[in-house]
């Protein structure tokens, strides 16, 4: 009879354990639908794009210059392979960026995001649905850019929503950060990013008509200097800077414009010049100073598989008021 008990007791105790081991092979969470796009501290997801997309041959990959594209990662979340077929549909989310704008800059519109898809522009476009496939976690969005005639002094955003409805098979994730993206988009060339502004000098102009006199006295008022200095994309060859110690906090950065462009090649001549209309700034180059760049490339010491590229840029020297 004492025999009989232990079993039966072992046996008991078998099947709980059984039963307790198989639960991991449930869906442990929710299969919500959500963006992979992180936020940053200033309440967007900064997206860097090719200004012209090209294909392995440096042929374009799109229409031509200008047009290239971005696939933004939609996620299934939950601790189980997705197993069906899941149509998923994206909309335009006007009022999401209009609240970070308010909340963020409040009366400081100079400051707000720039809606890519507000009325008159035709900067992107993308599919009302996207489909992620049956055994996949991850479905792409593919998002068309026109990049051209493109003014990045604006603050350039596309604000996504997952779409919600009880018609569809999915329900889009309950946290906002997920179910929402907001894109600051920066198309680049091979000539925009951070620049180092620490040996570019800054220097209040004299009255001076008398060259060596000027430049004494400007050396003597002492310089301001910018730990960096952005390059923003005009075009395939071409970028602009914000003149002096502006950045694009300034009310009126529009105006104090720089563009530099630059001879095809890996050196060669950089042509500056500024935005003199009617609501441009007073711009002047240094008389006898051409700017020149060339470029620099070195694998990393340490991880083969990274290339640094350095451009570097010498005589810049210009007036402006």
């Amino acid at each position: 009879m004492k025999k009989i008990y232990i079993l039966t007791v072992l046996f008991m105790a078998m099947l709980f354990a059984s039963s307790c081991n198989d639960e991991w092979k449930d869906e442990q969470y929710d299969q919500y639908i959500g963006f992979r796009s992180p936020l940053n501290d200033q309440g967007v997801t900064e997206v860097y794009v090719p200004y012209t997309r090209k294909n392995m041959d440096g042929e374009y990959a799109f229409k031509g210059e200008g047009f290239s594209n971005y696939e933004l990662p939609v996620i299934v979340s939950g601790s189980l392979t997705n197993q069906r077929n899941i149509t998923v549909h994206i909309a335009h989310d006007a009022d999401t960026l209009n609240t970070l704008n308010a909340s963020r800059f409040m009366s400081r519109t100079d400051l707000y995001y720039e809606d890519m898809m507000s009325d008159g522009y035709n900067y992107v476009t993308f599919p009302e649905t996207m489909e992620i496939s049956s055994k996949k976690d991850v479905g792409l969005l593919n998002i068309s850019f026109d990049f051209n005639n493109i003014d990045m002094s604006e603050k350039w955003v596309l604000p996504l929503t997952i779409v919600d409805n009880p018609a569809y098979e999915y329900q889009a994730n309950p946290r906002k950060n997920y179910a929402k993206a907001i894109l600051r988009i920066y198309p680049f060339n091979d000539y925009s990013g951070v620049y180092s502004g620490t040996l570019l000098n800054n220097y209040l102009a004299s009255d001076s008509d008398d060259p060596n006199k000027a430049e004494e006295e400007e050396q003597k008022n002492g310089s301001i200097t910018k730990n960096a200095i952005k390059g923003y994309v005009v075009n395939e060859n071409t970028i602009f800077f914000y003149a002096g110690n502006i950045d694009e906090d300034r009310t009126d950065r529009k105006k104090y414009k720089v563009y530099a462009k630059f001879d095809e090649g890996e050196s060669g001549m950089v042509t500056l010049s500024g935005d003199t209309s009617e609501d441009g700034m007073n711009f002047e180059l240094y008389p006898g100073k051409q700017a020149s760049f060339r470029i620099v490339e070195e694998m990393d010491a340490t991880r083969p598989y990274l290339k640094h590229r350095y451009v570097i840029i010498n005589n810049i020297d210009y007036y402006y008021s």
